[in-house]
Parts: C-alpha cells; sequence; structure tokens
C-alpha cells in the first residue's frame, strides 16, 4: 500500500469542516453525521461483502491500512461478483488464486487520494493503489467503474467511503489472461511455477499463449503443477522458452481428438519439437514418464490437459547419450560404445531414426562374456552385429515403457524377437537366456533420434 501521508492532510481538513459545521449547526437543527466505523469495519458488517473480507484479511497490511486514518474510496465488489469471477478464471475458491495476484486484484479497487461520495464520481479516470488506473463511465443504465456497475453507494466510513459495485475489478495488465488457456494456470497456486517461467521467459512466450498460434486454430497447452517442475529439479525459470514451447501444440486438440497409440506410442508436433503420446485405452502419456492427470479444460483459445512431469526436450543423439555415459565418472557404456565402434554402427545410431534401444551396461557385457574393452575391439564386426541389432527394435519406432504390454513379442532389427515380460519387467531374448531386466530408474532415456531403455544383461540372439 502507498504512503498516505497527502491524505492524511485530507482527512484533518475534512474533519475540521465537519467540526466547523457542528458548532454553526447547533442552534439551526440537528448535528451533521459523524461516521464511527471504518472502511473494514463497514465491510465486517455487511454480509453481501464477506468473500471480499475473506480476501482482504489475507494481507493484514491492508487490514490495517484501511482501518486507519485515510480518505480512501473502496469500490467493495458483492459475493455474486467474487463467485462470477471465480467461474470466468476457473477456480473455486479464493484460496486457490496465487496471493500476489489476488492481492493487485484487491488493491486495484482502491482509490487512496480521496473520498470520492456519490455526489463526487465523475466520469473519467482515477489511479487506483496497485499503479493501474480505472475509468469511470456513465449513462442511462448508471455509473460504471471500468465495466462494474455501482449499486450502492455512500457508506461514510471514519476513512473514507465505500460504493458497493456488481462485477469484480480486473487490472488492465492482467485482464487479457481472463478466459484465455493461461487462466486456469495463472490464477491457480499449483501452477505458479509455470506462470513464472512464462514471465521470465527470454522471448515474449505470453503473447503466444495469448494468441490463436500459427495456424489460427487455437492452441493446446500440456501444463506442468509446481510439483512437477520441483521432481524435474528446475529451479531456476528464467530462460526456458525452449521447455515452455515443448508444452504448446498448434492446435485445439481435446483429449478425443488424440492419437491412439498402437505398439509404438504416437508422435505429435508441439511448437518445440515432437512428443510422444501413449493412448491406448488406460492413461494418457507423454514420453514414456509424464502423466496426463485432467483434461480438456478450455478457454477462448484453446485447451489445458494438466500433466504431473514436465516435458523435456532431447538435445542428444543415441550416439552421444552412450558417449556422455562412457565417459563419466562412474563410467557406463563403455562396452556399448566400443561394440558399436568395432561393428561401424555408429553412423547408423546417429542418424534420424527413430530408434528403440535396449542398452546393457557394463557389467551385461562382462556377463555375456566380454571381460572388458578390448575383449569387444578383438570380436569380428560379424560376431558383434547380430547381437547389436537384436537390441534395436523394428521397424524403426518411438516405444516408450509405456507401450510395452505383457508377452509382446518385439521384431528386432536382425529378424528375430525380443518378449517382454511387464509383470516382472524383463526381455527374452531369441536365444532363450535367462531373461534380462529392465532398469527402471534407466528407462526412457529420450534421444532426439529415438528412445534407450537400460538392461542388465546382454540380449542373445539365436
Amino acid at each position: 500500500m502507498k504512503t498516505l501521508t497527502a491524505t492524511k492532510k485530507l482527512v484533518v481538513l475534512f474533519m475540521a469542516s465537519i467540526f466547523v459545521l457542528s458548532c454553526s449547526n447547533d442552534d439551526d437543527g440537528p448535528a451533521p453525521f459523524v461516521p464511527t466505523d471504518s472502511i473494514v469495519a463497514i465491510a465486517q458488517q455487511t454480509n453481501d461483502l464477506s468473500i471480499l473480507v475473506s480476501a482482504l484479511i489475507k494481507y493484514p497490511d491492508l487490514v490495517n491500512t484501511l482501518s486507519g486514518d485515510g480518505t480512501f474510496t473502496v469500490f467493495a465488489p458483492n459475493n455474486d461478483a467474487f463467485t462470477a469471477l471465480l467461474g470466468a478464471i476457473g477456480q473455486t475458491s479464493i484460496d486457490d488464486v496465487p496471493e500476489d495476484v489476488l492481492r493487485n486484484v484487491l488493491e486495484y479497487h482502491v482509490y487512496a487520494t480521496s473520498a470520492l461520495t456519490s455526489n463526487l464520481v465523475a466520469p473519467g479516470s482515477i489511479a487506483m493503489v496497485n499503479g493501474e488506473s480505472a475509468t469511470i463511465t456513465s449513462n442511462a443504465n448508471g455509473v460504471f467503474i471500468d465495466s462494474a456497475q455501482i449499486i450502492a453507494v455512500d457508506a461514510i466510513a471514519t476513512n473514507g467511503v465505500v460504493h458497493i459495485i456488481d462485477s469484480v475489478l480486473v487490472p488492465p495488465s492482467i485482464l487479457p489472461i481472463v478466459g484465455t488457456i493461461v487462466a486456469p494456470a495463472y490464477f491457480n497456486k499449483n501452477f505458479t511455477t509455470l506462470i513464472a517461467a512464462v514471465l521470465n521467459a527470454d522471448t515474449d512466450v505470453l503473447s503466444v499463449l495469448l494468441g490463436n498460434g500459427p495456424s489460427g486454430n487455437g492452441l493446446t497447452l500440456f501444463a506442468p503443477t509446481n510439483a512437477a517442475f520441483e521432481a524435474a529439479g528446475i529451479t531456476n525459470v528464467n530462460g526456458q522458452d525452449a521447455v515452455l514451447t515443448y508444452h504448446v501444440v498448434d492446435g485445439t486438440v481435446t483429449q478425443s481428438m488424440l492419437p491412439t497409440s498402437g505398439i509404438a506410442a504416437a508422435e505429435v508436433a508441439t511448437l518445440g519439437g515432437n512428443i510422444y503420446v501413449t493412448n491406448a485405452g488406460g492413461p494418457v502419456s507423454i514420453n514414456g514418464t509424464t502423466t496426463v492427470t485432467a483434461t480438456d479444460i478450455t478457454g477462448s483459445n484453446g485447451v489445458v490437459h494438466v500433466i504431473d512431469n514436465v516435458l523435456i526436450p532431447p538435445t542428444q543423439n543415441i550416439v552421444e547419450i552412450v558417449s556422455d555415459f562412457a565417459s563419466g565418472d562412474p563410467a557406463e557404456f563403455t562396452m556399448l560404445a566400443a561394440a558399436l565402434t568395432r561393428a561401424g554402427l555408429l553412423s547408423t545410431f546417429e542418424g534420424t531414426g527413430p530408434f528403440t534401444v535396449f542398452a546393457p551396461t557394463d557389467a551385461a557385457f562382462m556377463a555375456a562374456g566380454f571381460p572388458d574393452v578390448a575383449s569387444i575391439q578383438a570380436a569380428t564386426p560379424e560376431a558383434l552385429t547380430p547381437i547389436l541389432t537384436h537390441h534395436v527394435v523394428q521397424p524403426n519406432a518411438h516405444i516408450f515403457s509405456t507401450d510395452l504390454t505383457d508377452d509382446l513379442a518385439a521384431p528386432m532389427l536382425n529378424g528375430q524377437n525380443v518378449v517382454v515380460d511387464l509383470d516382472n519387467l524383463t526381455l527374452q531374448d531369441a536365444g532363450g537366456n535367462s531373461p534380462a531386466g529392465l532398469i527402471p530408474s534407466l528407462l526412457n532415456v529420450h534421444a532426439t533420434n529415438g528412445v534407450v531403455h537400460v538392461i542388465d544383461k546382454v540380449l542373445l540372439p539365436q
């Protein structure tokens, strides 16, 4: 709330004028009305302002200011006004609204320069406490501030005056958001990290989300919750443009319009790259790691689906991922990297693909009879190639863990099948050897040209 030194002086003058009138009228009639309640007390005593009071008491400093000295004019929305606003922004309670957003809205209802009684309210622009201006107009139907009609006037307080209005005033800076696909997140505490990322993007992502998309057919937003950002370890929300656009589809795609998937995930283009949707009758998931938890939240420019994980666009191909692991500390996939090199397959798996690769660990290669990298390098390409191609699904496809089904016989590049045991999370190779286990923490490693799942044994062909 702003410093009110100037308005305090006005109060002194106002009270002095009342005192003069009171003295001069002693012999002429009854004394002028002298208010005894503050603006806050008047609101608390008015049943139809109970939601406003519930919002106001969230901010003790505002309560103290509007209970103390001053010459305020408060345009107070009634309960119906707040109920209508909550419907417009897709919330059920003011408790859902982020505190900084709610405070901004409340301060837009307070004029601190003087107490404008009804005889002083005139068409024009007035500066509200939040720093933005509201416009007063009048016509044959009544007097309005912005689009809200003043329906009850002149509740005179010790520190100003209250007028009741039939709509909540939304500050001009956030009015364009109301009703759009941004609103369900902007006005909900569970999505403050997403909104912070949008507002702190290097480019104007907010304008993109308020538009109708490149095609003019609206947008589809997959909205991660605060918990999703926390789980992804994203604490710095500045400059997350690539991540944000990876959540936005050009066009309005409702749940019923999502493509169905079979053995492989269905590819869907976003403004930041392709995502891969598993939609086979159960929960809809994306990129194998993300579940859609709420669908078809409609807005004026599209639709929102809530997700429980942040979608991270891939930046490395399969070979680069394997090489990074091989050069790490501790190193992993050194055997696989050596085998791909020896078999002459590096260029293949650097290609566009897509490939679904079941990648054996170094320990898996050792258990299969390759004690070290030197033993891999001593093997012939003709011996290694059938083994390596028995770890890659054919045809080229993105197959995430959510696409796997029990007893699925997946054809591999070497022409032989690998059978999935989903209950035990294992793969049976064509050679009939003991099953290889899928490592849960290393499933769905997304590459620019496919997906990698880590396994604990080498799959051997017949």
